[in-house]
C-alpha cells in the first residue's frame, strides 16, 4: 500500500517517463496541420491530458498506462484544436467551393471528376488549383459547426443523426453515416482510395505515402485534401438525396 508520499512519487514518475510520448503525439498530429497551428500550443495541451491521466492512474491499470495516457493525451489536443478554431474561414470557404464544384460535376458527368474538371469549374489554372489545395492541409472530414447550420436550419450532417441527446461524433459513427462514409470512399479514383487507405489505416505519414506512390509530399498534401472535399460533397448529396 502506498504512503500519500508514494503515490506523489509514483506520478512524477509516470509524468517523466511519458513526456517524450506528448511530443511524440503532438508532432504526429502537427504533420497533419495547417502552418498556423503552434507545435508549443500541441505540447501544452498533451501534457495537461498526461498530468489528467496520471491523476487519474490506478495501479490496476498497469502495463496499459501508455495506451490510457495516450488516448488522454489526444483527446486534450483535439479540444484545444476545437477551441481555438485553428482552421481560418478562408480555408473552409474554399473548400466548400471545391466541394460545390465537385457535386456539380459528379451530377453533369456522371462518374469523379478531374483535377482539370474542378478546376476550370472554379476558373482556376491547374496550378492555382494544386496551390488551394495544399493551402487546405488540415481539412476534417467532420467539423462540430457541421451539425448546426445557421442559414438553413437543418445541416446535412443533422439527417444522419437519430439522437440528439447523445454525443454527435459517437451518433454518427454507430448510425447511417458510417454506410454512407464506406460507400463515399469507394467511389474516390483509385489513386485517392489508396491514399485515405495509407493514411487513415496504415498510419504512414506524408513523406512515407509520398515514397510509396511516387510523388512528393507536397502532392499528397494536394490530394488528400481533394479526397476529403470529394467526401463531404458525397455525404452532402446523399443527405438531400437520402442514404439507401
Amino acid at each position: 500500500m502506498y504512503t500519500a508520499h508514494g503515490k506523489k512519487d509514483q506520478k512524477d514518475e509516470l509524468l517523466n517517463q511519458h513526456a517524450i510520448l506528448v511530443k511524440k503525439l503532438a508532432y504526429q498530429l502537427k504533420a497533419k496541420l495547417p502552418p498556423s497551428v503552434e507545435l508549443d500550443d500541441l505540447i501544452q495541451a498533451g501534457m495537461m491530458g498526461l498530468l489528467d491521466a496520471v491523476n487519474r492512474y490506478e495501479d490496476t491499470h498497469g502495463a496499459q498506462f501508455e495506451t490510457y495516457a495516450a488516448q488522454r493525451i489526444r483527446g486534450s489536443m483535439l479540444d484545444e484544436l476545437r477551441s481555438s478554431d485553428w482552421l481560418p474561414r478562408s480555408i473552409r470557404k474554399n473548400m466548400r467551393d471545391v466541394e460545390h464544384a465537385i457535386s456539380q460535376l459528379e451530377q453533369q458527368l456522371g462518374q469523379p471528376p478531374s483535377e482539370a474538371d474542378v478546376a476550370k469549374k472554379l476558373n482556376l489554372s491547374l496550378a492555382d488549383y494544386h496551390g488551394m489545395l495544399g493551402d487546405c492541409s488540415g481539412h476534417q472530414l467532420v467539423y462540430y459547426e457541421d451539425f448546426h447550420d445557421t442559414d438553413s436550419g437543418e445541416h446535412f450532417l443533422d439527417r444522419f443523426q437519430t439522437d440528439n441527446a447523445s454525443d454527435p461524433i459517437k451518433g454518427l459513427l454507430i448510425s447511417d453515416f458510417r454506410d454512407a462514409l464506406i460507400a463515399a470512399i469507394d467511389a474516390l479514383p483509385e489513386r485517392e482510395k489508396l491514399l485515405m487507405g495509407l493514411y487513415y489505416e496504415q498510419e504512414l505519414n506524408l513523406k512515407e505515402i509520398g515514397a510509396v506512390m511516387n510523388v512528393s509530399e507536397s502532392r499528397v498534401c494536394q490530394l488528400h485534401s481533394q479526397a476529403v472535399a470529394r467526401l463531404r460533397a458525397h455525404l452532402r448529396e446523399k443527405s438531400w438525396t437520402g442514404v439507401a
